[in-house]
């Protein structure tokens, strides 16, 4: 009966609220551009993004769209919550020189986003795999398409064990580390370049906010897309898959081969508008609720950039 408001009287609690928030935010307004990034990185004979979007509404329903969000959206305040306390430990634990009055350097938030990206992928993987096992069906008729995540999940579990269920994860890992990096400390970069001194004073404004958020996605998101593609087809893969892939080379090589170095970056105009507008949400939605669960405070509209 106690437990809300003891929870978020502690600095942890609000902060975890706030990644939630964030978290939500994020996966509501990009889901549909993270669904068509899916199925162009996996068929190359889709078509443009465009002909794509047509195609799925016309053929399955605009739901379609947001096929397979609830296992994100489920996990999400979670998943989002530790991502933000897992970084603010190890942005200061990588460089305990700075004074815990002054905000993180650059080289702890660069370090502590590629150890929050390297710990997020044991959450994550189960979660992308799910989701991209949904977002890839395209024949809603048939009772595999109808089943949720939950029931996909132990469809996973019950055919190809385990080892299924974390399909998937050297990549991931391989892909989340340093766009972390990239990610936290482009952000921090670019909110103190647009608003100086907002790093220390916690008060930039909302179009700083999503400017520097966009941004910090767009730059996580292009350093680590072949990779991600890679993933994209580990992942989507069953037992019953006609092609096989052996591993992360093996993946890489037979993709190259069938289909030209261009397949590393299928998708890609898709996935860097999604991050502009998902990590601009992200953050915008974080230090808004972050400010209003410690102080009430208030956001500011104007700014020149």
């Amino acid at each position: 009966m106690d437990f809300w408001p003891q929870f978020l009287a502690s600095s942890w609690g609000r902060e975890f609220v706030a990644g939630g928030f964030g978290g939500i935010a994020g996966i509501i307004s990009g889901y549909p551009l993270d669904t068509l990034r899916v199925r162009q990185q996996q068929n190359s004979k889709t078509g443009s993004a465009f002909n794509i979007i047509r195609n799925v509404v016309a053929r399955e329903g605009p739901a379609a769209l947001y096929r397979g969000m609830a296992a994100p959206l489920a996990s999400v305040t979670f998943q989002n919550a530790m991502v933000f306390q897992i970084y603010a430990v190890l942005s200061r634990g990588f460089d305990t020189s700075v004074s815990t009055n002054e905000p993180p350097s650059y080289k702890g938030v660069a370090l502590g986003g590629i150890g929050t990206g390297a710990l997020q992928s044991l959450m994550l993987t189960p979660v992308e795999l799910v989701k991209i096992r949904l977002q890839l069906q395209n024949k809603p008729q048939s009772a595999e398409s109808l089943r949720g995540p939950v029931e996909v999940a132990k469809n996973i579990f019950r055919k190809e064990g385990f080892k299924g269920i974390y399909r998937g994860l050297n990549i991931t890992m391989l892909r989340d580390a340093p766009s972390h990096g990239f990610y936290f400390w482009t952000y921090e970069y670019l909110r103190e370049q647009l608003h100086p001194g907002c790093r220390k004073s916690g008060q930039e404004t909302l179009r700083t906010m999503l400017v520097a958020g966009g941004l910090a996605g767009v730059a996580s998101w292009v350093c680590c897309y072949p990779l991600d593609v890679i993933k994209t087809r580990l992942q989507a893969q069953t037992p019953s898959s006609a092609v096989k892939y052996n591993g992360i080379i093996d993946c890489l090589r037979k993709s190259i081969i069938q289909e030209g170095y261009s397949v590393l970056w299928r998708g890609l105009g898709t996935a860097v508008a999604r991050a502009f507008v998902v990590n601009g949400a992200i953050f915008s939605a974080y230090e808004i609720a972050l400010r209003c669960l410690f102080n009430n405070g208030s956001i500011q509209t104007e700014e020149t950039i």
